[in-house]
């Protein structure tokens, strides 16, 4: 049988106006009372009804969070998860709830954020993706519900005062990159993605700079486009093997693109580190299970999922509209065994 207010009440001596009040953190029920109501009510195993609570408290105590249609994707999903992983930690601390969609439903094709905030499900949004609808962004706006774009920064929104927390990728770009260098290496190839997304345009203009910055003139035949993922990687290579054979080192966009590019190089009996040194980003968890270990750029996700975090509980609980906050965490070189040769 499930534990009713009445019930909480009955045991605690009080009404049950009161313990709701209680549970509902309402002002006009000292702290001492709230608190013994409150240790009742855990103790006897009762959970709020969100629906019944946001009826009197407009608050369902649920955040909702949109990740891209390609979380999916091995690489994607790697990142993301363990993203994912910090936001929940970081939101049950603060005895918040999530629900996680993705920005469109595949099936009605109708807008999960559209959803979420006119059927009144969420108190604020997390949102992990790159493309925003003048619609939906509209939609954001007139609803009132606090918002903070996290990873990506949607273009229709780069002229806009909103909240977002994002890593610096040209900065991430320019050290990977800078590395190499460092190391001796003066024709390194850039491996980048097909699409639009900005973080690897950026990561490509960082690559571009640290050439700049040390006199190395930039060559376009040594800038190739994969998908983001292992084999796109291991074809670039084949594809492109007299390029591959006349440098000494690579920085790869993505860690499994440089897996698929370290096994291609295998099979053509070039040795990394020895006879190529190669940089990957993300800094995914697989990178210490492949041999050798790879240097990589790592996105401080557990920085980035806590002050996303943080400012949205704080945009929440405002009485008051609050100024935006552009917040960019910058991304570290992870230096492991893959950048160990110096071939120049």
């Amino acid at each position: 049988m499930s534990v009713t207010i009445r019930d909480i009440a009955k045991i605690a001596g009080v009404s049950p106006s009161t313990v709701s009040r209680c549970l509902n953190d309402s002002t006009v029920i000292s702290e001492k009372t709230k608190k013994r109501i409150k240790q009742i009510a855990e103790e006897l195993g009762f959970e709020f009804n969100a629906n019944a609570r946001s009826l009197s408290t407009s608050k369902t105590g649920t955040v909702g969070i949109i990740y891209p249609e390609n979380y999916t994707e091995l690489d994607d999903n790697l990142y993301f998860n363990s993203l994912h992983n910090q936001l929940r930690d970081s939101l049950e601390r603060e005895d918040l709830d999530l629900i996680a969609a993705f920005p469109v439903n595949k099936y009605t094709n109708k807008s999960n954020i559209q959803k979420l905030i006119t059927c009144k499900k969420v108190d604020g949004l997390i949102i992990v993706h790159s493309k925003m609808d003048t619609k939906t962004f509209d939609l954001l706006n007139k609803s009132k519900i606090p918002y903070v774009f996290l990873h990506h920064f949607p273009e229709i929104c780069k002229e806009e005062d909103v909240d977002v927390v994002y890593t610096d990728h040209f900065i991430g770009g320019y050290l990977a990159t800078e590395h190499l260098i460092n190391m001796g290496h003066k024709k390194i190839i850039c491996v980048s993605t097909m699409g639009d997304e900005d973080e690897f345009k950026l990561r490509t203009e960082g690559y571009k700079k640290a050439l700049l910055d040390y006199n190395i003139e930039y060559d376009d035949k040594l800038l190739f486009y994969g998908d983001h993922s292992y084999p796109s990687g291991y074809r670039i290579v084949y594809k492109n093997f007299e390029v591959f054979k006349g440098v000494s080192a690579v920085f790869a966009q993505t860690d499994l693109m440089a897996f698929g590019i370290m096994d291609a190089l295998r099979e053509k009996n070039i040795k990394v580190p020895n006879d190529m040194a190669i940089v990957g980003y993300n800094d995914i968890e697989l990178c210490t299970c492949v041999k050798p270990n790879l240097t990589t750029i790592h996105q401080p996700r557990e920085e980035i999922a806590h002050l996303t975090c943080e400012r949205l509980i704080d945009l929440m609980n405002a009485k008051k509209p609050k100024k935006s906050k552009k917040i960019i965490i910058q991304p570290r070189l992870i230096i492991r065994d893959s950048c160990g040769a110096n071939k120049i």
